[in-house]
């Protein structure tokens, strides 16, 4: 069990920061220390204060598809390719359309067939779980919800925002084929991340491309792609050896770093699909430190922030960020502990 909690709706983020009259960077930023049990509260844009000069952040560069296609009674959402299949064969979650929110649609049958905007076809070939489907579509995916798609949204956004909203600092267009947005990586802003480099603060890119979320049943992430490339590898090797730390930004990055660890516990470069979960059990070896945004309540994220914050932490966290209005989700508040 990790911690317990009931989460107020007026504590979800609604838009983005901008939409409320701040930066990127303007955010609060709540800090828990293990050594010490301490919880402290910022602003985002203190974090360089924060770090100390050879520490390394390891930042997701996966930019974020527009991957719901909405129809007039369901949405689509194209959530990764099937692996080992061609690259029209995704899984998609289908959801019925309510208003501004939408919920999981259960409908469907293989071989049923799906007209879609632009004239294409999504044609449900099996149930992959109870929620996903492998579907394949009639055109190649990414350029046709670069056309079509919008970004995924949930009922506790009110509205639609443009897709430059779902992309973070470090987002390429070389890597983009996130469902949904790495949001750990939104508040950074580029005059934050040339302060972070001037007082020596690391920074070194992972890639890792997430599937769609699960909001209502808090289902595991499944396999998701994802590659560490060997400068990155060799620069948290360099600094766990100098006795730095090496803080992942965002449960992506750690998921892809812990996937990257050989049997001697080296980081090393790789690339592929991960399965891989980080529990309290299994423990992590690659990061010393995780800067994430407030997860829901039976999030199956909480799993790895319990390995990482030990639960008594995360429970005096989680107890200071209800008491002090912290913001969940996408747009919300981050907590970054070490």
């Amino acid at each position: 069990m990790t911690v317990d909690f009931t989460l107020p709706p007026a504590l979800e983020a609604h838009e983005p920061p901008e939409a409320r009259g701040r930066t990127r960077d303007g955010v609060r930023l709540l800090v828990s220390r293990r050594a010490s049990g301490a919880v402290s509260h910022h602003a985002f844009r203190d974090l360089p204060a924060l770090l100390d000069p050879g520490d390394l952040l390891v930042v997701n560069t996966s930019a974020t598809l527009p991957a719901a296609v909405r129809l007039d009674r369901i949405s689509v959402h194209f959530s990764t390719p099937v692996p080992g299949g061609d690259d029209r064969l995704w899984l998609v979650e289908l959801r019925r359309l309510a208003g501004k929110a939408s919920r999981p649609y259960a409908g469907g049958c293989p071989g049923e067939w799906i007209p879609l905007p632009g004239g294409a076809t999504l044609t449900l070939v099996e149930r992959h779980t109870r929620r996903l489907w492998r579907a394949r579509l009639s055109t190649d995916v990414v350029p046709y919800l670069r056309r079509h798609g919008t970004p995924i949204r949930y009922g506790y956004v009110r509205r639609d925002w443009p897709a430059a909203a779902y992309q973070t600092a470090f987002a390429h267009d070389r890597t983009t084929g996130s469902a949904e947005m790495p949001s750990a990586g939104r508040p950074f802003t580029p005059e934050l991340v040339t302060e972070l480099v001037s007082r020596g603060v690391l920074i070194a890119p992972i890639t890792l491309h997430t599937g769609v979320a699960s909001p209502e049943a808090h289902e595991p992430p499944y396999a998701e792609r994802y590659r560490v490339p060997e400068p990155t590898a060799a620069l948290v090797e360099h600094v766990r050896a100098r006795g730095r730390r090496v803080i992942a930004v965002g449960t992506t990055a750690v998921r892809a770093l812990e996937t990257a660890v050989d049997a001697s516990g080296r980081v090393r470069p790789s690339s592929g699909w991960t399965e891989h979960l980080v529990t309290p059990e299994g423990g992590v070896r690659a990061v010393d430190g995780l800067l994430t945004g407030l997860h829901e309540p039976a999030s199956s994220h909480l799993q790895m922030l319990t390995a990482i914050a030990g639960r008594d932490l995360l429970a005096a966290t989680y107890a200071a960020a209800l008491a002090e209005r912290y913001l969940w989700h996408e747009f919300g508040d981050l907590n970054l502990i070490m």
